[in-house]
């Protein structure tokens, strides 16, 4: 970012090229206001580097991830108190960017602030999307890249089809960006770093009977 500035200032035009930055910028914020006002609960949509993204219905593989995981995740996150999940339409605004992640997680330092009527939430502390072919390259890219810069320290990305998990880690609070991701198989366990003490079989979101396992385990 600084050699990119250094780079801007020693150009003859440096003011136009500032001036036309701050109008696409200006420009950009006005369309985020339109799309906040424009977007209902029937829609999952997000606001990326500028432009409305309107996701199509799910697939069954991927909803049922979602609701095996989030059954998991929401029940052990009440028992242990540790904050509180959302699933599907919780919109996260970042700096930029507006998000609606399959799952997202927050501890009860942030959640305890929330408000009933409040539908713009900040950084959670761990989030989950579950690719599809349409959002693979903006969960892999943007926003992978935009979850680091603001301090998300667990970020899973779940492939339905290959039945596997990558979990990237912040290894350190003031990194902007992730560490190479560990990938689990459907045979191997996982655990959060983030959440603590949730530790679950990588198939008991993919199969309804490991998933009433390890939902029993963790009721015991």
């Amino acid at each position: 970012m600084v050699n990119y500035a250094q780079k801007i200032l020693q150009s003859p035009d440096a003011l136009q090229q500032l001036e036309t930055l701050h109008k696409a910028v200006e420009a950009e914020k006005r369309r985020r206001d339109e799309f906040r006002e424009w977007i209902t609960p029937d829609v999952k949509a997000e606001f990326i580097n500028g432009v409305t993204i309107i996701h199509s219905p799910a697939k069954r593989r991927h909803w049922k991830v979602t609701d095996l995981f989030s059954s998991l995740l929401s029940i052990y996150a009440r028992i242990k108190g540790l904050g509180i999940i959302g699933t599907e339409k919780v919109m996260i605004s970042l700096t930029r960017n507006d998000y609606e992640p399959d799952l997202v997680f927050f501890s009860r330092e942030k959640s305890d602030l929330f408000t009933d009527d409040q539908v713009l939430f900040p950084a959670p502390d761990f989030v989950v999307e579950i690719l599809s072919k349409k959002t693979a390259a903006k969960d892999k890219g943007v926003k992978k890249q935009d979850y680091a810069a603001h301090g998300i320290q667990e970020y899973w990305i779940i492939d339905p089809v290959r039945q596997q998990i990558q979990q990237h880690l912040l290894t350190f609070p003031e990194d902007k960006q992730y560490a190479p991701p560990s990938t689990f198989t459907i045979d191997e366990i996982i655990e959060s770093r983030v959440i603590q003490g949730f530790t679950i079989p990588v198939r008991a979101i993919f199969e309804n009977q490991a998933n009433v396992e390890a939902l029993q385990k963790i009721l015991k």
